[in-house]
């Protein structure tokens, strides 16, 4: 197969430069995970995880969270038309709700769609960002067939200090952030506030006639504006209890050309925490936290009316987690999972609320050379009944640094209300899905560089998709994803290097006229590729982003053509507090579409300022 010949010639390229690279002595810091529902350092973890940091954040110039996961191991993104515009996610090939959203422990996925909002999502607010790859359904429960992203808002230590950051672009964009935070021994606190908005660009080239893009004519520009808040805190009561708390609230405003023309929307999130840890041995962990998802369709001025159409989603969680220290290199967790669903649409569903309650248990232990993960979890849906997932994970470390591993999981996702009732898509005899996966994986880690190589096979039976034929949610005997990704990090001369291939195949299995077809909007190949250098008070950088060609529909009638584009930044340390950023994405101008009919912005400009206090 063509394209995993390009990841192996990709590796063996690297081969030498990491072999010349090890000589360095600058070690890569170990990384703290979260893919076990515990603390695991990045090496030792056995499902394959990203980490982005806000270092990583801050230098990578993103304006939004899908512009700083374009091109990341195992992602194929799309947007209907620039900042702010509907966004789905597909990790690993899987459907976009098949990716559980985590912030700071709380599940924000829509329980109307089962997706998060990423446009809305502030990348201001945000700390650090883990990227876990294949299913977690056994520790998660649904919506986790695809991986689990989970996102942690800033966090405060050492003496209390202001930040701001100014800036704007092309499109009329503008936007800034503040914050002021800061801890001592016993406690922490934070407040951070975020605005963006944009002019930005003429979201669909669609024309009035039926069935083409979005069933309008409106060539002119569809602007989005966010305004975000949070909140966060923590004191240590005593020495072996410890309690924290966090809430985040968005308000997003966005115009596009087609049926409503305008939405109103509300994202907010508040979680806390309770810790005691009177030993080393034994930690118990109580979360609670609320998820609101809120939106307002407001129709064209011919309509003559304001809102359209509202659809209003709540989940409250809370969970308990025991973790049991057994001797040297053994941890059991048990814990318990609760949440609720409650719906609010103008839509007059049939069911709008239900409850999940669930058990999952783990292992995890260290022999030797060997590591061992297993876990199991059984959820209790009050609408679809009991769903037993499980997974089992080997690891075993070789010499030179290196690492292989193995891992099955199995998992499922219950469909969503929209799904089920939505008056115009909705099907309400649709099944939960379910899914197994296998991975295996190899890789090695260096003084200062690190480079992995996983390959995945994962089944979905009673997969639901949208099919642009009936305009109805249908539900495909079985999907078969097959796909591997490399990736490589490394300090070499002074730049930081970083690449990430990854190839993916996802298969209509179904006995129809669509078996064997390609799944819709999911490029098979996708890369990334960042260099960055520091020269004194000078750092420079440049990303290169790329997707092969996808279909756009069921029956791959609708193909849409492949594109790379090339961005590049600049920012100069005025002092050890101020920073001047400039930027200039897709520089030679590449038109190209995620979406049939959805324009994708052109050459774009930034410049802002940020002042940064060190601690």
């Amino acid at each position: 197969m063509p394209q995993l010949r390009l990841i192996s010639l990709a590796i063996t390229l690297a081969l030498p430069v990491l072999a010349f690279a090890q000589d360095n002595t600058t070690e890569l810091d170990d990384v703290v995970v979260t893919g076990t529902r515990t603390a695991v350092s990045l090496e030792n973890s056995l499902v394959p995880v990203q980490v982005i940091d806000r270092a990583d954040i801050d230098r990578s110039q993103a304006n939004s969270l899908q512009d700083l996961l374009r091109g990341r191991a195992g992602v194929n993104l799309t947007n209907s038309g620039g900042l702010g515009k509907q966004t789905s996610l597909f990790l690993r090939g899987t459907n976009s709700s098949h990716t559980l959203i985590l912030i700071d422990g709380v599940r924000v996925n829509s329980a109307d769609f089962a997706a998060a909002a990423i446009p809305d999502l502030p990348l201001a607010q945000v700390d650090r960002i883990e990227i876990m790859r294949g299913p977690n359904s056994s520790l998660y429960g649904s919506e986790a067939i695809g991986g689990v992203i989970q996102i942690f808002t800033r966090r405060n230590e050492g003496a209390y200090t202001p930040y701001f950051q100014v800036g704007g672009g092309s499109n009329g964009l503008r936007q800034s952030s503040a914050g002021f935070g800061g801890g001592g021994e016993r406690g922490w606190f934070g407040v951070d506030a975020a605005y963006q908005r944009t002019d930005g660009i003429n979201a669909c080239r669609g024309s009035a006639t039926l069935f083409q893009g979005c069933y309008a004519d409106e060539p002119d520009r569809d602007g989005y504006r966010n305004a975000s808040l949070s909140l966060r805190g923590g004191y240590k009561l005593t020495d072996t209890l410890s309690w924290e708390a966090s809430a985040l609230r968005a308000e997003g405003a966005t115009n596009y050309d087609g049926y409503y023309n305008h939405t109103d929307s509300v994202q907010q999130v508040l979680s806390t925490k309770l810790r005691y840890a009177p030993s080393e041995t034994f930690a118990l962990t109580f979360n609670a936290g609320r998820s609101d998802n809120e939106a307002d369709n407001v129709g064209p001025p011919s309509f003559g009316m304001e809102v359209f159409g509202s659809n209003k989603t709540h989940r409250d969680t809370a969970s308990a987690q025991a973790d049991i220290g057994l001797g040297a290199g053994q941890l059991l967790s048990v814990g318990a999972d609760w949440y609720i669903d409650h719906m609010d649409s103008t839509s007059g569903y049939d069911v709008d609320s239900r409850r999940n309650v669930a058990g999952f248990v783990e292992y995890q232990g260290s022999f030797g050379a060997h590591r061992l993960q297993a876990s199991a979890r059984n959820d209790d849906n009050e609408q679809f009944g009991n769903h037993t997932t499980g997974s089992v994970g080997w690891g075993m470390d070789l010499s030179h640094g290196l690492k292989l591993s193995a891992t099955y999981g199995t998992g499922f996702k219950a469909p969503t209300f929209s799904d089920l009732y939505d008056p115009w898509s909705g099907t309400d005899t649709l099944e939960p899905e379910k899914s197994r996966s296998l991975n295996l994986g190899i890789a090695q880690y260096g003084r200062d560089w690190r480079w992995s190589f996983d390959a995945y096979d994962t089944r979905i039976e009673d997969l639901i998709t949208y099919s642009g034929e009936t305009f109805k949610m249908v539900q495909v005997d079985e999907a078969r994803i097959r796909g591997a990704e490399f990736t490589v990090d490394v300090t070499l001369a002074g730049w930081d290097l970083s690449a990430q291939l990854s190839h993916t195949d996802p298969r209509n299995r179904s006995n129809d006229a669509n078996e064997d077809k390609l799944l819709p909007r999911r490029a098979q190949n996708t890369g990334r590729f960042d260099i960055d250098r520091a020269f004194g008070d000078v750092r420079v950088g440049l990303s290169v982003n790329g997707a092969g060609y996808r279909y756009d529909n069921l029956a791959n009638t609708v193909r849409l053509s492949g594109f790379a584009t090339t961005d590049l930044r600049l920012e100069y340390a005025i002092n050890d507090s101020w920073t001047l950023q400039a930027k200039a994405d897709n520089v030679f101008d590449r038109h190209y579409e995620t979406v049939a009919w959805y324009n994708q912005p052109g050459r774009e400009y930034g410049l802002s300022v940020r002042y940064q206090p060190k601690r």
